[in-house]
Order: structure tokens, then sequence, then C-alpha cells
């Protein structure tokens, strides 16, 4: 059974809307471990959209199950990481102009930048996953770089219209995440999947953790937080 990485960036999009104090993304996140969540994970974007470098100190200070820090391939986040030291860093692409990561890193292209930054990170003991498409030559491509973990990016799969898309995208994924395994690799999944969607990802063999952050938020905000999570938990893990 998959553990639950629960993404609180989306509780400070709704506070940097007012640039007020509230909600607090650090209180979502003990209200997610309450509920069951395995991670906290937040996305430290260079324009600091939502996410600030506040929060992700006290949520180093706060959350006692495992922190993931999401971060570009670049020499202002790794500084922060390197200060702050999260249990893991995401290696995510990442454009000044897009509304949400719009697929996964594409390692081929930026192969040395990658591996001096897996380099860093590990001289600290930060472990290492890169957000990745579902194809095994990028898999291939993130273990030479070093990293102990991949993340399958299953947008295409959350955006699919018909069954037979997803079935395609399911495949895919699940292809791609074996070969993972196979290298020696963490596999964990994520992006765009919902209370609907996640249980075909769940059952995937050897999927390690689901990282669910904006379906979470959405339905905290009606039935709270704790529950919130609670209920994707029992959904990925049944």
């Amino acid at each position: 059974m998959p553990l639950l990485g629960v993404n609180i960036d989306h509780v400070a999009t709704v506070r940097q809307a007012r640039r007020t104090n509230e909600p607090d993304p650090v209180h979502a996140a003990v209200l997610a471990e309450m509920g069951g969540a395995d991670s906290i994970t937040v996305h430290l974007r260079e324009d600091r959209r939502h996410i600030q470098d506040r929060d992700v100190r006290l949520l180093r200070e706060m959350v006692r199950v495992r922190l993931n820090l999401e971060m570009a391939v670049s020499d202002d986040i790794l500084l922060v990481a390197i200060a702050i030291r999260p249990d893991m860093a995401t290696l995510v692409p990442e454009k000044r102009e897009e509304i949400t990561t719009e697929g996964g890193l594409d390692v081929r292209s930026m192969r040395g930048r990658v591996q001096e930054c897996v380099a860093r990170l590990h001289e600290v003991g930060i472990r290492v996953s890169l957000f990745i498409d579902p194809d095994v030559t990028q898999v291939e491509l993130a273990a030479q770089a070093g990293a102990e973990a991949v993340e399958l990016h299953t947008g295409t799969y959350a955006d699919a219209r018909t069954p037979a898309e997803m079935d395609e995208q399911l495949d895919l994924l699940t292809e791609a995440g074996q070969f993972a395994i196979a290298q020696g690799l963490q596999l964990n999944m994520g992006h765009g999947l919902t209370y609907r969607n996640v249980r075909r990802v769940a059952e995937i063999n050897g999927l390690h953790e689901l990282n669910i952050g904006h379906s979470i938020v959405s339905q905290a905000m009606l039935v709270g937080f704790e529950r919130a999570v609670r209920e994707m938990k029992q959904l990925i893990t049944v």
C-alpha cells in the first residue's frame, strides 16, 4: 500500500491572495499529520508565488513526518535547501508563466546541472527525487544522475478524457514505474490526482508514495483538513 504525501502549497496560495497571515500552511501541515499524512510536500518556487522561505523554515521545525521540498534546479533555491535540510528534495521543472508544473523535468537536456545539484544536496545528507514524465529513458537518466527516487508525473493520466486514454496512460506509468524499481529507485507518483481517479494509480505494484495537493486542499475547504487527508488515505490503502 502506498504512503500519502500531502502537498500544502495551495493553502499558501489562499493566504498570498490577500498577503496576510492566514490560512497558515504550517497549521495545515499539523492537521495533515493528524489525518494520517506520511509526508508533507511544499514547492518553494523562485517567484515565491505561494510558499515562502518562512514557511519552509517553520515546517522543518514543526513537521514530525518527512518533509519533501520541491525545487527548481536553481542556485537560489539550492542554498535554501542546503540551509534547511529537508528529508528529501524533489527537482522539478519551473516556468514563471505556468499556473502549475507542466510535465516532468527533462533530465536529458539538463544532465550536467541536474548531476551537480544532486551532488550538492547529497553532500549535506539530503535524499533526492526527480519529477519526470513516465518515460524509461528519463528514468534511466535519473538513476545515472544519482537520484534515490523518481516521482512520475501523473498529470496526463489525470487529464485523460476517455477510459481508453486513461488505460494508455496507466500502462505508461506502470511500465516506467516497474523499470524505476528495477533500477533500484524509490517509486513515487503525483500531479492532478483526485479522489475520483487515484485508486487505479494507487494499485500499481511497488508504488512507494503518492503526492497529492490541490484535490485535498479543495476538499479541506468543505470538510476540514484532517478529514480530507483521512479520506484520501483510506482511498489509497483499501
